[in-house]
């Protein structure tokens, strides 16, 4: 699959360390790793705002969306329009629905049909693949 913006790994790399991205960004970012529940720093934020892609800058998630699933990952039940891209995930055994960044193809995480009205939708994203943007209070 080929996105609109198109980086080698040390590109990548390069810009993940300029941004101060955790040092699990990578990993999960561009190789589709997860990390640890409970261990992301925005699993437990509640602060207004939005949620964009921590490579490219795209804007993923308004905070409204996000509630509390108790899997220990940030969670939201609804993307912004076009903002993702979906995958059939058969790893580990499993067949699951891979999200990632549709301007960068970033991994972000998985999308199960467990979520609350009025969706119905979970977004499980990592901590390491995103970036809050807090609202201005002015």
């Amino acid at each position: 699959m080929t996105f609109p913006i198109q980086k080698t790994e040390a590109e990548w790399r390069a810009l993940l360390a300029e941004k101060g991205a955790e040092p699990v960004a990578f990993e999960v970012t561009r190789r589709a790793h997860t990390e640890r529940p409970f261990t992301g720093k925005y699993e437990q934020v509640w602060a207004d705002g939005s949620y964009h892609c921590v490579c490219c800058g795209n804007h993923l998630f308004d905070a409204g969306t996000k509630f509390d699933a108790g899997c220990g990952w940030p969670s939201f039940w609804k993307a912004i329009p076009g903002a993702i891209t979906d995958i059939v995930d058969r790893s580990h055994g499993m067949v699951r629905t891979e999200t990632v960044c549709s301007q960068c193809g970033a991994h972000l995480g998985h999308v199960f049909e467990d979520g609350p009205a009025p969706t119905g939708l979970r977004y499980c994203m990592n901590s390491a693949s995103i970036d809050l943007h807090p609202k201005d209070p002015t």
